[in-house]
């Protein structure tokens, strides 16, 4: 690769969307290429790089260790060059028919879609939303989506800011055999079954890392993905389980669940969105994240909490 001077610039697009998507078909519908010429474009690509870029893994692919390296890289290279070809619009929100992409956990979604809807319809009612669950996060995802929404734990490099927090509470059935005023003791923590979140290889739920300093390495019935499907593995059984208290309140009473005490601290959850570095200077993703911390508002203190004055410019800094 001596002799840039040969290189189409077009080849370019096509790299960051194929390191990006880890697939030919994928990549080719993102920047409006059919699969072939997708392909013939890679077999350029890999001529020049002197790298296969993608290595088969069962029925996906993964990027080499070349390809891995490139693709920050890449990724600034599309960005600079947007930028110098092309005057991005002023965003309008009242006018603007974009459609945002939002990955997020169930919980996350469950408490913030529809507040998030009603804000979308007050201030600019020709957008929409494509929501996705979040389950094991690839750093990738922060190129493919606009925003990601995850818990502080997560870690997730880029570019971030906090949008609400909750409680964790212990979930138990309303007439648990072990409840003594309305408690369960360490003992009862590690005998009984407990209902275990696990979000992502590597990434253990705050609760289970509370339990195991305070030496309570609890008796697992189950996994689950997600905090929502806890309340109703808990339901007629002796088990129990940590949610945030929003999904206690969602679903206790009708499950006939309760919430107990526990003689072990939790620290606070805490949902964040984060976002690419490459996207600092798009104003509607400015104006996005504005716009999900109002949403987190009246998720902490009610629907009923009266919109603040709209940035229609999407002129707030993001950090």
């Amino acid at each position: 690769m001596d002799d840039l001077r040969g290189i189409d610039i077009n080849l370019v697009v096509v790299l960051d969307a194929v390191l990006t998507e880890r697939s030919l078909t994928r990549a080719g519908e993102a920047i409006g290429l059919t699969q072939p010429a997708v392909s013939g474009a890679v077999a350029k690509l890999r001529k020049v790089i002197g790298d296969p870029l993608l290595i088969r893994s069962g029925r996906t692919f993964e990027l080499t260790d070349r390809a891995r390296a490139l693709q920050p890289i890449v990724r600034e290279a599309v960005v600079q060059v947007d930028r110098t070809f092309t005057l991005r619009p002023a965003f309008d929100p009242a006018t603007s028919d974009r459609r945002f992409r939002i990955s997020a956990s169930d919980y996350a979604l469950s408490v913030m879609t529809a507040p998030l809807l009603e804000v979308l319809a007050d201030e600019a009612p020709g957008t929409s939303v494509e929501f996705d669950a979040l389950y094991q996060v690839d750093p990738v995802d922060l190129l493919r989506k606009d925003v990601i929404v995850a818990t502080s734990d997560r870690s997730l490099p880029g570019k971030h800011q906090s949008l609400f927090s909750d409680r964790f509470v212990c979930l138990v059935r309303r007439d648990h055999p072990r409840l003594q005023d309305g408690a369960l003791s360490m003992e009862d923590l590690k005998t009984l079954p407990y209902v275990d979140v696990t979000f992502a290889d590597g990434v253990p739920m705050v609760a289970n890392n509370a339990l195991m300093s305070a030496g309570v390495t609890p008796v697992v019935a189950m996994r689950v993905s997600d905090f929502l499907p806890v309340p109703f593995m808990i339901q007629g059984t002796d088990g129990y389980g940590f949610v945030p208290e929003r999904v206690a309140d969602l679903y206790g009473d009708q499950l006939g669940l309760m919430v107990a005490r526990t003689p072990v601290p939790v620290p606070m959850l805490v949902e964040v969105v984060y976002w690419h570095p490459s996207k600092k200077d798009d104003p509607a993703l400015r104006w996005l994240v504005g716009i999900l911390r109002k949403t987190a508002e009246r998720v902490e203190f009610g629907s009923d909490l009266p919109l603040r004055p709209s940035t229609r410019t999407g002129a707030q800094k993001l950090r």
